[in-house]
């Protein structure tokens, strides 16, 4: 079940998914409550769109539809805590994409829940690796960057509501490695006109892209290093997703697991 359509990250999984032999998707999505539609059809396929005030009456007339269901959430950032509790509740093991939320009371809840979840900030795979080869490095070598100055700029899509989950996910790493950084020092890029002329996201990707820059410099100013990933459209997103929802799968159908919660990094392992 992919909820957050129509919007677009919840509408390109479901076009993935469709093509492939994997999956089967439940034709209903959990939706805003500012969407005027009742339905959507992607690829002749028809979705009807359920507001949070229906869940409820949904669920209680579709029990034997969400059976066994994986449920992907790619909904709004200021809906996430209140849906995951949603889930926790009805006993629906679910994919979290949607950045934002209280993650450690997300975390808690599951915990303490009878199902499992995949909570990432990002489910790019290749991104989620560059993470975790910045922790290595965190671990093995803290203060590796005292003394350094660091600017962090991300550019989203105009529709993207909150700071990246991305960069908010690296600032602890960097604070081991010795760098004077906070949450309130990501530079948020939201205007398309700036994007386009002066970063250089292709015009053809406004609406669809995630690009990310870090910058170190030394304190004396003569040394400097970057750390850049820049993303186009949303599919390596939507494959790491799919990955995921594998992922949690085998682990709902593991009688003798032992974790709730799993992130992007045992995705990657396939723990």
């Amino acid at each position: 079940m992919i909820n957050g359509l129509p919007g677009n990250m919840a509408k390109a999984i479901v076009e993935k998914a469709m093509i492939t032999n994997d999956f089967e998707i439940v034709p209903y999505s959990f939706t805003g409550p500012d969407i005027n539609e009742k339905e959507i059809t992607i690829n002749n396929q028809k979705f009807s769109l359920i507001p949070p005030h229906e869940r409820n009456s949904f669920l209680a007339n579709n029990k034997n539809l969400l059976t066994d269901v994986v449920v992907i959430d790619y909904t709004h950032p200021s809906a996430v805590n209140d849906n995951c509790e949603w889930y926790c509740q009805h006993d629906l093991n679910f994919v979290l994409g949607t950045t934002g939320g209280d993650r450690k009371k997300i975390a808690e809840t599951v915990q303490n829940s009878n199902i499992c979840a995949v909570i990432a900030p990002n489910m790019g795979k290749q991104i989620v690796g560059f993470q975790a080869m910045m922790a290595y490095a965190a671990k093995e070598f803290p203060g590796l960057f005292d003394g350094y100055s660091m600017e962090i700029t991300e550019s989203h899509q105009r529709g993207k509501a909150d700071v990246s989950g991305t960069a908010r996910a690296l600032i602890p790493t960097f604070q081991a490695l010795g760098v004077d950084v906070h949450e309130k020092d990501i530079f948020m890029e939201r205007n398309p006109e700036i994007q386009n002329k002066q970063l250089g996201v292709p015009q053809s990707f406004l609406n669809g892209h995630a690009w990310h820059t870090y910058s170190l410099v030394s304190d004396d100013q003569t040394v400097s290093f970057q750390f850049t990933h820049n993303v186009n459209g949303r599919f390596i997103y939507v494959l790491g997703t799919l990955d995921a929802v594998k992922f949690l799968h085998k682990k709902i159908l593991q009688e003798d697991r032992k974790e709730k919660v799993y992130s992007m990094i045992d995705v990657l392992k396939g723990v």
